[in-house]
């Protein structure tokens, strides 16, 4: 609480200003009599003189400070006329509020935190009461603030302990910053603990930052509901605060609101009561551990819960809508979260921190998720499974956003980043760890070594080939920046490298190091080179003097990666079994090479083979640009294979007849390379392709294999590719050459699997499917229906037709959305309305998402602009979902123009929406434009840039580029592509 505030000027350090006036009066020698009665008048006027110096003094200091009231609150940007005058040298000259980082010369230890929540009318108010570490003497206290209305009823700050107080000289907002600022008569002392008291007034928000507000819908009725998010910097949107993440402290928090409600936070709740005045809770949080402040979170709601327990004691419950509860829709999600708590404290041998974890599903969020510690959030469609509707992938997704967000109790909670420039140390391993804890849960899923390369590697490897890419460290320095490094560079680049570090130390050393970081970091922060330490002390440990941070600075601190090329030796004078190994920057536009002198090293794995066997795999390292390394004999017949199951961050590239070997391998026994690497296989040659680093015919003829493919990634990594190329090709005379080619490649496969049963009790149960086999036939159903197969066509507008009649949905989950899609663009608009209705009146968060989606799908040019109008002008389409109907609309070549003049028309009001939320408008930015293609889409992309570039971060330069390619790929490739597709199928490779 703050103290009580007094008249001004009265107390100065503790004493009283008679005290201090009697400390200077002289004390004079006794006069004689006779002086008396000479000096009366001299004494009556000098009296007189001493009483009017007081009032006029007192009178001025009240002054000042109503005037340091009204100059402190200039909304210029700055600091009011008294800051501009500048009545002290030092501030003058130092003027910490200016720079966009905090002085640090204050850190905070704890904070009291008290807030009324007002659900009625969306605002509320706080009281916090920090307590300060002086670190350098300062007369300023540089918080942050945002959007608050601060009141300050005290004047003083306390110093502790029983150090009395220390005056406030003015305090003003520094809005260009988001900071305020606190100046003192004073110097803080170091090491020295103080005590500010702050209070302030608040919206509760409706942009999903801060503290912000949702709603859902519960037989009718309107409910609201109340909840944080503060990652990066949206906590002094709450409340004055250090808001940067090396600013850790602990957190007591108190929340009053209404009855009807129930209040969340890090902590249980240690205590709550009733007031007998207006019959409002008041709940009081336990202190929490030191942590930053963007971790700090609560919710006030109106929702039910489900628990369960660890072994361990820690209650975990997941709160979502009271019929979400009911329905058991949380129960999934509730369950594998206790599994994963017990698995992470085995392979970090670190307990988990607090005595509870709740897992809140809001039916808005900026992000799928947020890892707030002992209160993660999760946007619904992420946590809330229905059994019956939800596909094998549904399930896998919101499997792997719960692994997520359980990893970063670790790696982010407990260990934080000094600054964001190392956001991916926190985001990369919880990335790479979906993979590894949803192999914890599911071993058959094989997701680390198998779904990872096409989800993650492939994927990012596209964005890392631009020249508008960057280093996954990069300087952040303006808070403007901050939301640019959450992108996909920091998470899937962020795994891939700790997925190829993994692999160099090995499991047994890499768990050892991160033991050590865990254990040496926690509760703190740590920066990229206090990971490389520990993993390097555990290489060393073992008699491997390797320095992880030399070698990982290279891939870390530099855009991009490497294309390495391996070809068999062609010097003369050495032996058969050398190879020649050289590195390049890899670029989608070569001609573009903005730096030739970068370079890697690269843990290169080798292996030898022939149509029958594969010698053992050989690590090379490779740190020069061309370099020549000895691995085994080889004669004509004998293929080279690099990067073996794809554990390294880079494309592999072989002369062509290496290439003629491999080709010839896959089509004759394909098995003889393992599952990994034909996928890899397939990614490399397209992309090489793509960029110039080969023929186009090569990886045609590379997927000519794929009729004898029994595999399910192998099929996805070409799907991946193939799809690319189909929004390269879908507008071209000649499209059909290249969707016959597709389609014969798929057929064979395709009616060897046929379609899935759907009997009683299989609905959804992925647990008890094989997934490989039933993601490998929901692949080429895809396929094959997307590319125009008749029978898949046949077949999915007899499901529709059968619901339809029968008001009785048999269609299979794990193809529902592939059926719901082909059904719509094949049928009349009596099916879009069916659609439209049956998106309406499910309750089953999976099940609206491809509803949704099965809306973008149709041919109908009137009904996809009412449905673009529909989603931003109307309640109709949740708010988190109007960016991926624009999306998807632009991947339907029927709606693509319209997705592209609607998003350039509406850019205004979708940046004013989801401007802040820069992930999410990097994502519409790069969905709406990937599908442009033509010299008069790159000419009003760039029309649209120049006028209306600001506010999208680097996704409209990164977007350009990948235009540019597209128009680029057309000039210079899609002629030599078009003949190798003309010519028979005995033709000759090239």
């Amino acid at each position: 609480m703050g103290l009580n505030d007094s008249s001004p000027g009265a107390m100065r350090n503790g004493r009283g200003l008679s005290d201090q006036w009697a400390d200077s009066v002289v004390v004079r020698p006794r006069t004689t009599e006779r002086h008396i009665t000479v000096h009366k008048r001299l004494v009556l006027g000098f009296a007189l003189s001493i009483l009017t110096l007081i009032i006029v003094t007192a009178v001025a200091v009240v002054l000042s400070i109503r005037f340091e009231e009204c100059g402190g609150r200039d909304r210029d940007g700055g600091a009011g006329e008294s800051e501009r005058n500048g009545d002290k040298a030092d501030e003058e000259t130092v003027q910490p509020w200016r720079n966009s980082r905090l002085p640090g010369s204050v850190r905070p230890r704890h904070y009291d935190l008290r807030l009324a929540v007002y659900m009625d009318n969306f605002t509320f108010s706080g009281e916090v009461s920090i307590e300060l570490e002086c670190i350098n003497a300062t007369r300023f206290i540089v918080l942050h603030a945002d959007r608050l209305e601060v009141r300050w009823p005290v004047r003083e700050i306390c110093a502790e302990p029983g150090g009395g107080v220390m005056r406030i000289h003015r305090h003003f907002p520094f809005p260009a910053n988001q900071m305020y600022v606190v100046v003192l008569h004073r110097e803080l002392k170091p090491m020295r603990l103080y005590r500010l008291n702050v209070s302030f007034d608040a919206a509760i928000e409706d942009e999903l930052l801060g503290f912000f507000r949702s709603s859902y819908t519960l037989q009718r009725e309107r409910r609201y509901l109340a909840v944080t998010q503060f990652s990066p910097i949206h906590a002094r949107k709450a409340f004055p605060c250090f808001d940067e993440p090396v600013y850790k402290a602990t957190f007591s928090l108190t929340l009053r609101h209404d009855p009807q409600y129930t209040s969340l936070s890090n902590m249980p709740v240690e205590s709550g009561s009733l007031s007998d005045e207006d019959g409002w809770v008041t709940n009081h949080f336990a202190r929490t551990p030191r942590m930053s402040t963007y971790y700090l979170a609560w919710a006030v709601c109106n929702f039910t819960y489900r628990e369960t327990q660890t072994d361990s004691g820690v209650t975990i419950r997941l709160y979502a809508r009271p019929d979400a509860i009911s329905s058991g829709a949380g129960d999934y999600a509730l369950h594998i979260t206790k599994r994963l708590l017990g698995f992470y404290q085995d392979y970090f041998k670190v307990q988990y921190s607090l005595p509870k974890l709740d897992l809140l599903a809001v039916p808005k969020h900026p992000y799928a998720a947020m890892e707030n510690w002992g209160l993660s959030v999760f946007v619904e469609q992420k946590i809330l499974l229905d059994a019956d509707v939800s596909s094998s992938s549904y399930q896998m997704e919101l499997t792997m956003v719960v692994v997520h967000e359980i990893c970063h109790q670790w790696f982010g909670d407990l260990v934080t980043p000094v600054w964001w420039e190392d956001v991916w140390l926190k985001e990369g391993f919880a990335h790479f760890f979906e993979y590894v804890g949803t192999d914890f849960l599911f071993p058959k899923w094989n997701m680390e070594k198998q779904r990872f390369l096409t989800d993650v590697l492939h994927e990012v490897m596209l964005l890392d080939g631009l020249s508008s890419s960057h280093p996954i460290s990069q300087e952040v320095e303006q808070a403007t920046d901050i939301d640019r490094v959450f992108d996909w560079i920091a998470y899937k680049k962020g795994a891939a490298l700790i997925r190829m570090l993994a692999n160099v130390m090995g499991q047994p050393l890499f768990q050892k190091g991160l033991n050590d970081y865990l254990l040496s970091h926690m509760y703190s922060n740590a920066a990229r080179d206090d990971l490389w330490s520990k993993l390097s002390q555990a290489m060393r440990s073992e008699g491997r003097d390797i320095d992880i941070g030399e070698m990982m600075d290279r891939w870390t601190l530099q855009m991009g990666y490497p294309v390495v090329t391996i070809s068999k030796n062609q010097l003369e004078q050495l032996p058969t079994h050398y190879i020649t190994v050289s590195q390049e920057h890899f670029l989608y536009g070569q001609e573009v090479k903005i730096n030739n002198s970068l370079q890697w090293q690269v843990p290169l794995t080798v292996a030898v083979g022939n149509t029958s066997t594969v010698c053992s795999e050989s690590l090379i390292w490779i740190s020069n640009r061309t370099e020549t390394h000895r691995v085994g004999q080889m004669d004509e017949n004998t293929w080279l294979l690099g990067n073996i199951n794809q554990t390294g961050y880079f494309r592999v590239n072989y002369d062509l007849q290496n290439w003629k070997l491999l080709i010839q391998q896959l089509h004759t026994n394909p098995q003889i390379i393992s599952v990994g690497n034909r996928a890899g296989l397939i990614d490399d040659a397209f992309n090489l392709a793509r960029a110039g680093y080969l023929p186009q015919g090569i990886p045609l003829q590379l997927i000519g294999y794929l009729p004898e493919e029994t595999s399910f990634l192998p099929w996805h990594a070409a799907s991946r590719a193939l799809y690319q190329l189909d929004k390269l090709l879908d507008r071209t005379d000649e499209y059909s050459l290249f969707s016959d080619y597709v389609l014969k490649q798929v057929a064979s496969r395709y009616h060897q699997m046929g379609w899935p049963t759907n009997g009683p009790g299989t609905e959804g149960n992925v647990l008890q499917a094989s997934y490989q086999t039933e993601e490998l036939q929901r692949e080429l159903i895809m396929l094959a229906c997307s590319f125009g197969n008749k029978q898949c066509h046949r077949q999915a507008v007899a499901y529709i037709s059968d619901w339809i009649s029968s008001n009785k949905n048999r269609i299979p989950p794990n193809i529902r959305d592939i059926v719901y899609c082909t059904g719509v663009s094949l049928m009349d608009e009596d099916v879009w309305e069916f659609i439209w209705m049956k998106f309406h009146s499910s309750n089953a968060v999976s099940e609206k998402k491809i509803l949704l989606e099965a809306l973008t799908c149709s041919d109908n040019t009137f009904l996809l602009n009412r449905l673009l109008n529909l989603s931003l002008t109307s309640d109709l389409v949740p708010e988190q979902d109007v960016i991926d109907v624009i999306i998807h609309v632009g991947r339907n070549p029927q709606g693509r123009n319209l997705a592209w003049k609607y998003f350039r028309e509406k850019w205004d009001v979708l940046n004013a929406r989801y401007g802040e939320a820069l992930f999410m408008n990097s994502k519409l930015v790069s969905g709406v434009t990937e599908f442009l293609n033509t010299e008069r889409e790159l000419n009003e992309l760039k029309e649209f840039i120049q006028s209306s570039g600001v506010g999208a971060g680097p996704a409209l330069p990164r977007a350009l580029e990948i235009v540019e390619g597209n128009v680029r790929w057309h000039r210079l490739h899609r002629r030599q592509f078009y003949q190798w597709l003309r010519k028979p199928p005995s033709s000759a490779l090239g």
